[in-house]
């Protein structure tokens, strides 16, 4: 372990060692280790974990049930029952999967049942470089104010590209800004913007989250702004903040391998190295 005094990424490592679980996938466990940060509960329960952010119910991804491995077609049915036996109230299911690697095809039980299963490829950058696209338009700056966070709010509700029901996602938004915001204050990492005019257009987050690691969040641009290179800008701004003030050798960032923003990664200089499984059914309705 590091030895300096000042360093941040080490005195808020502790959380982890209280997971008796051992987690393989770094995208699961630089996860958990946010979302602790943030007040939720993490109950290990033997092979699996339950998590539960009783401060933003709607948030599926704080509240779902984290898998030892991927279960046989036989033995997939039952974790039904203990997500709603853990979360009787959720209207949604979440299950995500710890290893290192994998397919959806390994999830084919849960996708033939109507889920959404996702193998999300986990990247990781111990450096990075400017993109060859860098946008001098915008100012990269972190979010302080309280304008700037209402700002954050209402890019995320653009970036709706899912489709989510307004008025929920605007519920879980809103509660994710705060929870955000609280990280920041806290000192535990920093929330960045780009901005054109005033206007807030591209965000992402990115704190620490274990020893020498540090774990970005949201990375998001509004769909008007795209293709400018701002998120390729913002990523490698934040990226030196990691290095510099959190102490970090590592980032790590979890992608869609088939959404065009994980090439904008590569170009700053981030890696594929892991795979993580997960499969979710959001509420009737969105």
């Amino acid at each position: 372990m590091c030895q300096a005094a000042n360093c941040v990424s080490c005195r808020k490592s502790a959380w982890l060692q209280s997971i008796a679980v051992e987690l393989t996938s770094l995208g699961y466990r630089t996860d958990l280790a946010l979302l602790r940060l943030g007040r939720t509960q993490v109950e290990d329960r033997g092979d699996y974990l339950v998590v539960r952010s009783l401060r933003n119910p709607t948030h599926w991804w704080g509240n779902f049930l984290l898998l030892a491995q991927v279960p046989t077609a036989e033995t997939s049915e039952p974790w039904l029952g203990r997500f709603a036996a853990a979360f009787p109230g959720a209207e949604h299911i979440a299950l995500g999967f710890d290893g290192k690697d994998g397919s959806v095809a390994d999830l084919g039980w849960f996708s033939g049942h109507g889920f959404n299963a996702e193998a999300q490829t986990v990247m990781t950058a111990t450096e990075v470089h400017e993109p060859a696209r860098l946008n001098t338009e915008a100012v990269y700056r972190g979010l302080y104010s309280d304008e700037d966070w209402a700002q954050s709010i209402e890019l995320r509700m653009r970036c709706n590209e899912r489709a989510f029901e307004p008025m929920a996602y605007r519920t879980y938004v809103t509660a994710k800004a705060q929870s955000n915001r609280d990280l920041v204050e806290a000192g535990h990492g920093g929330w960045f913007g780009a901005f054109v005019d005033g206007q807030l257009v591209s965000q992402m987050g990115l704190f620490s989250a274990g020893p020498r690691l540090a774990r970005f969040q949201a990375v998001e641009t509004d769909p008007d702004h795209r293709r400018r290179g701002l998120a390729g800008s913002l990523v490698h701004h934040a990226s030196r903040y990691g290095f510099g003030e959190l102490g970090a050798r590592t980032l790590v960032m979890v992608a869609d391998p088939n959404y065009f923003a994980i090439d904008l990664y590569r170009a700053v200089g981030f890696a594929a190295t892991e795979t993580q499984l997960q499969i979710e059914r959001p509420p009737a309705g969105g």
